[in-house]
């Protein structure tokens, strides 16, 4: 049973914080879903020239300089033990029917494929989706263009889809979202899949950057509850949380109401 003091404190609302210290003040078994994409520790890479805010190629690209308030520049062990620290407490807070989407990039590092089994090597992924990205430049010789992500679907033993979700197949593709300041953002269609998928009441995004999964749940009638460490992207999915609202009262003052069509 949802607590008043726990609706009060989390429920519709974007915690601007750390995620494990945030969640670690949440209680057992409070959440129906997870989906969530976290920092990729992409300036610690050797391959895709970001590290150290160099750039190279990629001078122009968002997130040559980090995330605001973060610079994704940890040491890979350090890195890999934060993540699985998250996971477990994602894991701790959902239901016995819940499950965690998590979002993330396989990657080339020092030469070898970065699966992040490390980061994931005890929970139980259920199954891997694909989001193929359409489009994509490549300025490595040494390999193919990379045009995918991938989605660890990480699920609690009585977690089930809804009717007719399982059609879906595991290789998505969804074009990157393109039209949002957050250097990562998630595709809108993305998130809404994933959560027009499940049953979910309430939802958690721990890294919630500009708030799509907020603004998803709330067209699908469903609580969302955001962290985000970033004062920058917490008042940024604000604005775009309350500017979805504005926009969903306007359409219900100007969609005639079925008593005037019959009219």
């Amino acid at each position: 049973m949802m607590t008043e003091d726990f609706r009060e404190k989390f429920i519709n609302r974007i915690i601007c914080g750390d995620s494990l210290t945030v969640m670690r003040q949440m209680p057992d078994n409070c959440l129906d879903l997870v989906v969530t994409s976290p920092p990729y520790n992409l300036k610690n890479s050797t391959g895709n020239g970001m590290k150290d805010g160099r750039g190279g190629k990629w001078a122009n690209a968002a997130l040559v300089n980090g995330y605001s308030h973060y610079n994704d520049n940890m040491p890979h062990d350090e890195y890999a033990q934060w993540q699985h620290e998250c996971l477990k407490e994602m894991w701790r807070l959902l239901k016995a029917d819940g499950a965690i989407f998590y979002n993330h990039k396989w990657r080339v590092q020092n030469g070898l494929i970065q699966d992040r089994s490390d980061i994931i090597r005890d929970m139980p992924v259920r199954q891997i989706i694909i989001w193929h990205r359409k489009g994509g430049i490549n300025f490595n010789p040494a390999y193919f263009l990379p045009t995918y992500e991938v989605i660890y679907l990480i699920a609690k033993p009585d977690f089930r889809l809804t009717p007719k979700a399982n059609a879906y197949g595991d290789v998505w593709e969804f074009t990157q979202e393109m039209k949002n300041a957050h250097p990562a953002p998630f595709p809108v269609a993305l998130i809404d899949r994933i959560i027009k998928s499940t049953n979910a009441q309430i939802i958690l995004d721990p890294f919630m950057g500009s708030g799509t999964t907020a603004i998803v749940a709330m067209g699908l009638d469903r609580n969302y509850i955001g962290i985000e460490l970033s004062p920058d992207y917490c008042e940024m999915a604000n604005r775009r949380i309350e500017r979805n609202k504005h926009e969903s009262e306007l359409m219900k003052f100007r969609t005639p109401s079925l008593f005037s069509q019959s009219i």
